[in-house]
């Protein structure tokens, strides 16, 4: 008894000590003092454990792998040379955006902008014409793809590069806006009309306010009690934006499901196992693993054993996901990423998260250094960096805001050539002059994978092919991506 009495009493005394412990506040381990105290200057540490997945996202986990051509490079255009490099994670769509997903986006962009700036509206609008062939009768496609109910479940097509970007940042927009009314902090508010609509960096510029219900406490002693959420919080998401051509290549093979250790045991043709295109498996043996064209004439097989089950696209969430869960990265629609084409990328970009396309932006600010007024549109104002006005003479990393042409047509690799800026004048040509000497320039953008109009060729997720940003096609689509913050698997 006596044992019991003493265990016990231990047991509380325990229990009292860690009571205490996590009750006592947290402090910095190099000055001491506790944070989130007002009467030590109020610094906070905001409870964090990990980036939230936006909707419609997946945690694509990166590693190293080689890029570039796995087969025959059939077009003799040189310009996938394989090289290992090593992508981070990143969230990716699960599927590509439907017509369903782009209507939503036009119909806010309509009740918003539609009486004072219809352009803004106009300015998204696909372009159904792609659908037209001077030889085959597509008029029902150009009329009815796009907004008849039979389709909402279809990849949206005939949108171009810009589209594709503005899209991604409308998305941002909403998704953060959504956030902040699910923490409660802001209310629904239908009302929001030309520049009175939720921008979030208009809002982390303290230019927002409609729609708020109150804001976080603010411990600063000097502050006045309230303070709006800050980037510190961890509470809203980074931008969605398109995939880099990287990110695409390397989430469409889904090496996650073919590796032990550190060895990858299979080099995959397409984003499935084996070389082949049709399920392996006895339960659909011979079923079609993508949407593709088959060969001449044949788009779908024949009456009573469609091989795809599709004339033209397909729903989203057809056929079988990869080893990451995303739909349709062989096949369906090719799809858009951020690169700027260059025949000779492989053999340029940096073997890190590699990207062409580089353009430095900044704030616009006024002459007191605070960040300029939201333009008429509710948009925070952003410009190029510029060599004298940001000091850029002073950093080694960069020294100019366009970075496009980087070692492939810039002044430095143009040896017979001459860059753009003084060329007519001097009377030399432009390396890549788009329709002079070049089907190429800073505007033609990289789209990768198969689609339905496609052999299978073009389903190895190696392959790739380019458009210019303002061009879009009726085999052509995009999907979003985002950054991954912090721990590339998560806790």
């Amino acid at each position: 008894m006596k044992k019991l009495e003493n265990y016990i009493g231990k047991m509380l005394l325990l229990i009292a000590v860690m009571a205490l412990v996590s009750c006592k506040k947290e402090r910095s381990s190099i000055t001491g003092w506790n944070y989130n105290e007002t009467q030590n200057g109020g610094f906070e540490k905001t409870p964090y454990a990990q980036q939230e997945t936006g909707p419609g996202l997946i945690l694509v986990e990166g590693g190293a792998f080689t890029m570039g051509r796995v087969e025959q490079d059939v077009t003799y255009d040189w310009n996938i040379m394989p090289r290992k490099i090593t992508v981070s994670s990143f969230y990716m769509d699960e599927t590509e955006i439907s017509n369903l997903h782009y209507l939503e986006y036009l119909y806010w962009l309509t009740r918003v902008y539609g009486e004072n700036y219809p352009e803004v509206y106009k300015k998204a609008l696909p372009d159904t014409l792609v659908w037209r062939d001077k030889l085959a009768f597509n008029e029902p496609y150009v009329e009815h793809y796009l907004r008849h109910p039979s389709y909402r479940d279809y990849p949206v097509v005939g949108v171009n590069w810009l589209q594709a970007t503005d899209f991604c940042a409308w998305r941002t927009d909403r998704v953060n806006e959504f956030i902040l009314i699910r923490e409660g902090l802001f209310d629904w508010y239908n009302e929001q009309r030309d520049e009175d609509n939720f921008n979030t960096d208009a809002y982390l510029a303290g230019q927002y306010e409609s729609g708020k219900i109150v804001d976080l406490p603010d411990l600063n002693p000097s502050g006045s009690g309230t303070r709006p959420v800050k980037m510190e919080d961890g509470m809203l998401l980074p931008r969605y934006r398109l995939p880099t051509e990287a990110e695409w290549e390397y989430a469409a093979y889904g090496f996650v499901g073919n590796t032990i250790g550190e060895r990858v045991v299979e080099r995959k043709l397409y984003p499935w196992n084996g070389h082949g295109v049709r399920n392996a498996d006895q339960k659909y043996l011979g079923s079609m693993l993508a949407n593709y064209k088959r060969g001449a004439g044949d788009n779908m097989g024949v009456a009573g054993k469609l091989n795809d089950n599709a004339d033209i696209t397909a729903p989203v969430y057809s056929y079988w996901p990869n080893d990451y869960g995303l739909y349709n990265m062989a096949g369906n629609v090719s799809e858009w990423v951020m690169d700027v084409y260059r025949p000779l990328t492989g053999e340029d970009k940096t073997d890190f998260r590699s990207f062409r396309g580089n353009v430095f932006q900044t704030q616009v600010r006024d002459e007191e250094g605070a960040i300029a007024e939201k333009d008429s549109l509710g948009r925070i104002q952003w410009r190029d960096v510029e060599l004298e006005k940001d000091n850029l003479a002073e950093r080694r990393n960069y020294r100019y805001a366009d970075n496009k042409n980087i070692l492939d047509g810039d002044v430095n690799s143009s040896i017979y050539f001459s860059d753009k800026e003084g060329a007519a004048e001097k009377g030399n040509k432009i390396m890549y002059e788009l329709g002079v000497t070049s089907m190429i320039d800073d505007k033609t953008r990289v789209f990768k994978g198969g689609s339905w109009k496609d052999r299978a060729y073009y389903m190895n997720p190696g392959t790739r092919r380019y458009l210019d940003q303002r061009q879009s096609k009726d085999c052509l689509g995009f999907r979003c991506a985002m950054v991954r913050l912090g721990s590339p698997v998560g806790f």
